[in-house]
């Protein structure tokens, strides 16, 4: 199957997701900087999907890149994918609206590490039509952000029991680990791109 079918739909999905989010912003109930701080929990919970949907694209926009082609339970395991992210904006807005009260918080959490696990899934499907040797094996290696995500999402999520904002916390914790670019990956994007061209 034609992978670039996959990429541009998932594309399209993750654009409606920020559109969606981005529509649940709402402008300041006074036109002051009172007004403007009165909304800031609204624009970091915004700030926080928002980024985690862009590293997911990135990402997936990488592995997709070095496939070499797509079956139906790799179809089957990136809607597994989608499916998770797509309840972003729920979670996103529940948490927010709630104050970041607890069970908000837990289902942000929950959502998160859904996300992650489908996400590994996909990976681990790819990876086994190209087989262990592909380039995205090779470029993957030992994932060590993959593996500690989860870990940190299991701790946020047992945190929200103490403190719900130590929840949010290492959520943000590990977005911030995802947002330092893998060289090694874009290198082997990089070298695949070449090679097509070539």
């Amino acid at each position: 199957m034609n992978k670039n079918r996959l990429e541009a739909f998932s594309d399209g999905v993750l654009a409606i997701i920020i559109t969606i989010m981005v529509l649940e912003l709402h402008t300041p109930k006074e036109p002051s900087w009172a007004g403007v701080a009165a909304i800031l929990p609204t624009l970091f919970t915004y700030l926080l999907s928002f980024v985690y949907v862009g590293i997911y694209w990135n990402n997936h926009h990488h592995m997709i890149h070095l496939a070499s082609r797509v079956n139906g339970a790799i179809l089957w395991a990136n809607l597994h994918l989608l499916f998770w992210l797509s309840l972003f904006p729920f979670t996103t807005r529940w948490m927010d609206e709630s104050g970041f009260l607890q069970v908000p918080v837990l289902l942000y959490g929950i959502n998160l590490l859904c996300a992650a696990i489908a996400y590994f899934i996909l990976e681990r499907r790819l990876i086994a039509v190209q087989g262990r040797d592909g380039a995205l094996a090779r470029a993957v290696g030992k994932d060590w952000k993959g593996k500690a995500s989860p870990l940190i999402y299991l701790l946020g999520i047992a945190l929200t029991f103490v403190q719900p904002l130590l929840g949010v916390a290492a959520f943000t914790v590990v977005a911030l680990i995802w947002l330092v670019p893998d060289r090694r990956v874009e290198q082997f994007v990089v070298k695949a791109h070449e090679e097509s061209a070539g």
